[in-house]
């Protein structure tokens, strides 16, 4: 089967595997979850369970309202 094939060859999510959590202090590390133009990367890209990309996105955002994070970059 070519499923089979194509699960075999995707690499496995980060989240689900280390438990990964995020704090809105740590800027630095949020920042790498954000593209060029400070928009937050979909789960495609960043390999994040449904789960571990919500609570992603509710930290970028009050780290933004904190203004630890730009809303938008040039």
């Amino acid at each position: 089967m070519a499923y089979d094939n194509d699960r075999r060859n995707r690499r496995p999510r980060k989240g689900c595997i280390k438990g990964v959590t995020f704090d809105y202090k740590n800027a630095d590390a949020l920042r790498r979850y954000l593209n060029e133009y400070g928009r937050i990367r979909p789960r495609r890209q960043t390999r994040l369970c449904a789960k571990e990309q919500r609570a992603l996105a509710i930290e970028v955002k009050k780290a933004r309202h904190l203004a630890l994070l730009p809303f938008v970059d040039e």
